[in-house]
Parts: structure tokens; C-alpha cells; sequence
């Protein structure tokens, strides 16, 4: 099957993903910063498992389609880094951290890094949204 004729199937795809997956993510953490008590409920849960690995598998085909790669290309390197940051980050805010503060904390750094991704994947550069900034070029 030829991949690179899918492309913006392809493209549309993750960006839907990266929408419903921080949609869902914001929702349930600024649930769990109302203590909401079934913001880790089973559809929930498996329902952004299931949007991420839509997103995922999207992103990795587009890698291919594209013909750039984490630890080539530095702004796929910067997403990559930045979503396992993420992903600590979102694992704080909903259920790790101890305290609130440290749960709101998490969810405010986890929710920038989600834009910088954003604003790295919009760009293809590594400063992301910085490149934007007279003088950065």
C-alpha cells in the first residue's frame, strides 16, 4: 500500500487525535483538581488509551510518510522528548501526586508542554512557538 497517497487522511487523522486527546485530558484534569471522583472511570481511562493510540500510530505513519525521524530530524527529537515529559506530567496531575497543589501544578506544566508539541509539530522547528520571536531566526 502506498502511504504517502494517504498523507492527509493520514494527517487529518492525528491532528483529530491531538484535539480529543487534549480535550480529554484538560476535561479530566481540571476534574480531578474539582475532585471529581470518577475521573479515573473505566471509559475514561480506556477511552483516551484508545485516542492515544490512534494519535500514536497516526504520528508514526506520518514519520514514515514524511521520511523524517526522532534523533535525525530535531524537531521530531523535540515532540518525542516533550510527549514522554507529557505523559509523566498527565500521570501526576490525574493520580500520582500526593498533594493538590502538586496535582495543579502538573496539570498547568503538562498542559504548556501539550501546546509546545502543538506549536513544534505547526512549525517542524524544535523552538516551536519561540521561532515566532524577533530575532530566534
Amino acid at each position: 500500500m502506498n502511504l504517502a497517497a494517504h498523507y492527509l487522511q493520514m494527517r487529518d487523522i492525528h491532528v483529530a487525535a491531538v484535539i480529543a486527546s487534549g480535550f480529554l485530558f484538560g476535561t479530566r484534569g481540571a476534574l480531578a483538581l474539582a475532585r471529581w471522583p470518577h475521573v479515573m472511570h473505566p471509559v475514561l481511562r480506556y477511552g483516551s488509551m484508545a485516542i492515544d493510540t490512534v494519535l500514536l500510530a497516526a504520528g508514526i505513519t506520518l514519520m514514515f510518510v514524511i521520511g523524517q525521524y526522532p534523533f535525525v530530524d530535531g524537531w521530531l527529537t523535540t515532540k518525542l522528548i516533550l510527549l514522554i515529559v507529557y505523559i509523566v506530567l498527565g500521570t501526576l496531575a490525574l493520580k500520582r501526586a500526593k498533594t493538590q497543589s502538586s496535582r495543579a501544578t502538573c496539570y498547568g506544566l503538562a498542559l504548556a508542554t501539550f501546546a509546545y508539541i502543538v506549536s513544534v509539530a505547526i512549525t517542524h522547528d524544535s523552538r516551536g512557538v519561540f521561532v515566532l520571536v524577533r530575532g530566534a531566526g
